[in-house]
């Protein structure tokens, strides 16, 4: 039955602007709630006041799904109400055709209901409403966990940074004894005292001692010691380097956690099962993949797929010149676990070499190549996961 009661929601952080119409778009009620739970009550209790004694279905269109507006977006689905994400690049398209007087978040939300009464005449206006389908929840958690570990991993880069550039001015003898300052055994050694300069008098014993140095790294830091020398900012700086460090042994420490959890998620996800038979894609590409990817029913096909995970880019053509230039629909998230699992997967499979180095001969870059190969992965990809195959090489018959 087409939905009869469309409410739109304009979401803010604190905040929510609703709006709710009848199915020839005329405007029954306008009000705020706040981003609580008696927000959400009252939003839930208007509802039910407009449908009480009518056989009526309910449709919600809402910016920031999956965003600002967790809790409420859930919420909505477990009451039965089918669920649309407003496209923002397309309802500002939207707005750019048929302008309103200002902006504000009372206009955004009658915009929203417009395109909701003209999404059966309109492409532009059906096109900037995504219906929300169900994902596995063990898709959901793998999302989560894998965007975390993502911005883990991107602190740890930045403290490493920071270590080294801080421990550069302060002793570069010291920074030289590792060939990599995330190194357990080197994190250790520089939070082992309070103060950077008491590592220049420990005895031999005493590092023998510290959990993962052995004789061999034990003689290398003696050797240090020998002719060590520290620069006046160590008396501020070094602190600074021993809090980085900590710092960066507990990153790692979490990190480790996520990859645990995120591993054992994977065997349950046949979208993570199904990708972990394909040469070269490691655990955590696969893993942001399937986190990401969610569900293959949000995509009407294999094209729609190949544009999410940024291996479809756009033609750019005008008289003579013919370019390419990346759809803004493109998640960011999916197509650099996406590169990066292609541009391993070239050195495990030869008929992906192959098509690479014709694709490079070409005078294609490495990217471009990278992204040529990837378009026919997620054809392949598709199929593996609409005929739940694992991934097969078989062997050409001449």
């Amino acid at each position: 039955m087409d939905p009869q009661l469309r409410i739109g929601i304009d979401v803010g952080c604190k905040a929510h602007r609703v709006g709710i119409a009848d199915a020839e778009g005329k405007i029954l009620e306008e009000f705020d709630i706040s981003h609580t739970n008696a927000g959400f009550r009252d939003f839930f209790r208007r509802i039910e006041h407009h449908k009480q004694g009518l056989d009526l279905s309910v449709a919600v269109a809402m910016e920031g799904f999956n965003g600002y507006a967790r809790p409420l977006d859930r919420m909505i689905q477990q009451h039965g109400y089918t669920l649309y994400n407003v496209n923002n690049l397309k309802l500002a398209r939207f707005k750019e055709v048929f302008p309103g007087a200002a902006k504000t978040d009372a206009i955004d939300t009658r915009k929203i209901l417009e395109l909701f009464h003209l999404k059966h005449h309109l492409p532009l206006a059906k096109d900037a409403l995504q219906k929300v389908v169900a994902v596995p929840v063990v898709n959901e958690k793998l999302k989560r966990l894998s965007r975390r570990r993502r911005q883990l991993v991107n602190e740890k880069v930045r403290v490493v940074n920071r270590i080294q550039s801080d421990m550069q001015a302060v002793c570069p003898e010291l920074l030289a004894i590792t060939s990599n300052v995330s190194n357990l055994k080197f994190l250790r050694l520089i939070t082992y005292r309070d103060d950077l300069t008491q590592l220049a008098r420990l005895q031999y014993t005493t590092l023998l001692k510290m959990a993962g140095v052995g004789e061999k790294y034990a003689c290398i830091i003696q050797e240090w010691q020998r002719k060590v020398s520290f620069s006046i900012e160590v008396e501020y700086v070094g602190p600074m380097i021993i809090q980085d460090a900590n710092r960066l042994l507990e990153l790692v420490e979490q990190i480790h956690a996520l990859d645990k959890a995120l591993e054992g998620l994977a065997e349950k996800s046949q979208i993570a099962r199904r990708l972990s038979s394909l040469g070269g894609f490691g655990k955590t590409s696969i893993t942001e993949l399937a986190g990401e990817i969610g569900t293959l029913a949000r995509f009407t096909g294999e094209s729609s797929l190949a544009l999410y995970v940024g291996m479809s880019p756009l033609t750019r053509q005008s008289g003579k010149m013919h370019r390419t230039k990346s759809p803004r629909q493109v998640n960011q998230r999916a197509k650099a676990a996406m590169m990066t699992a292609v541009a391993r997967h070239i050195g495990c499979v030869p008929e992906s070499r192959a098509y690479y180095d014709k694709k490079r001969a070409e005078g294609k870059t490495h990217n471009q190549a990278i992204r040529a190969l990837g378009r026919h992965l997620v054809r392949v990809i598709w199929s593996m996961l609409i005929k739940d195959r694992d991934y097969e090489l078989r062997e050409v018959r001449q």
